[in-house]
């Protein structure tokens, strides 16, 4: 099918987890899509998050967050039962552990409501994960907006961002069946790999040849356009369907320092989806995702909280 040429006024659907990370003493909102929904927002992109709140104080923690950057809400429900999601996070010597909690309302995402929110809007591309999906009524919400839109020709974006034992490899499968850019880092590659090709993390490493043959293989199996491995500080490798050789972005220079890396991958989507949206090159859409990333590694957690963080991008990028 024909993908429809994406214009500055179409708008990127981003599907899945708006949460809360507890500290205990502190609340952070999170979640992946979450963080690439505010991300787009923040420069002013057509965004429309489908996600699902309670209503309770934490949901309104992450009204406000909607709010502070400007977010539609016609794709935020409330849940008048079940909780806010959220992630209890215990700092201990040697890091965080982090507990991600079942039966949240990100988890009953309702489709018909969905289906109505994106009706109005010129859908040119959808981001989705995983975690949304370990619920029935979540991943029915799912597929329905990507059948939708993808009888539009519009683009389906999958971040994999696995996590833990929230899905499975069935999941996956069907994730992947379902989208036409997928974004992996290396750990998630690796499980790919020992799914699909029975490569094992305690087999002999691959050689460079063989790491991108097993990728061009995962191109064919699930017939997508494009997949994408982040290396994290030592950039991304862009592999199409149409090209034989891969493009590697490798030339970005790496913050300064590192505070943390939390919510890297999501800024390196969201400037992707950003670059797709108005139209960059595909070249400069990846070496800036890498480069953005990478400023987000040297500030603590996943989003600035001074607005003004993008104030020197938007000037570069103008």
């Amino acid at each position: 099918m024909m993908r429809k040429i994406l214009g500055p006024g179409s708008t990127a659907v981003v599907f899945g987890e708006a949460l809360v990370d507890d500290f205990g003493a502190e609340q952070v909102i999170g979640g992946a899509p979450f963080n690439v929904a505010r991300n787009l927002a923040a420069f002013m992109a057509p965004q429309l998050m489908l996600t699902r709140i309670g209503d309770d104080r934490n949901g309104g923690l992450v009204r406000a967050e909607f709010e502070h950057f400007a977010m539609s809400t016609v794709g935020l429900q409330v849940d008048p039962m079940e909780e806010t999601g959220r992630v209890v996070v215990e700092r201990g010597p040697t890091g965080h552990r982090f507990s991600i909690l079942p039966n949240q309302a990100y988890d009953y995402i309702e489709p018909a409501a969905a289906l109505n929110a994106i009706s109005a809007s010129d859908v040119g591309i959808v981001y989705f994960g995983t975690l949304a999906q370990r619920a029935e009524r979540s991943r029915s919400a799912l597929f329905a907006v990507l059948e939708n839109i993808g009888a539009a020709g519009a683009m389906r974006y999958l971040d994999l961002n696995l996590r833990g034992n929230q899905v499975d490899e069935r999941c996956v499968f069907h994730s992947l069946q379902a989208a036409d850019i997928v974004k992996v880092n290396e750990e998630e590659l690796q499980a790919l790999f020992a799914w699909y090709f029975q490569i094992k993390p305690t087999d002999p490493a691959l050689t460079a040849d063989e790491v991108r043959a097993s990728c061009r293989a995962l191109l064919q199996m699930f017939s997508l356009d494009a997949l994408i491995v982040t290396l994290g500080h030592r950039g991304s490798v862009y592999f199409s369907r149409d090209d034989e050789e891969p493009i590697v972005h490798r030339d970005n220079p790496a913050p300064p320092f590192v505070i943390d890396t939390v919510g890297a991958g999501d800024a390196f989507s969201a400037i992707f989806l950003l670059g797709q949206m108005r139209g960059w090159p595909l070249d400069i859409t990846l070496a800036r995702a890498n480069e953005f990333a990478g400023a987000i590694c040297a500030i603590p957690g996943a989003m600035p909280k001074d607005m003004g963080f993008y104030d020197k991008w938007m000037t570069r990028w103008r």
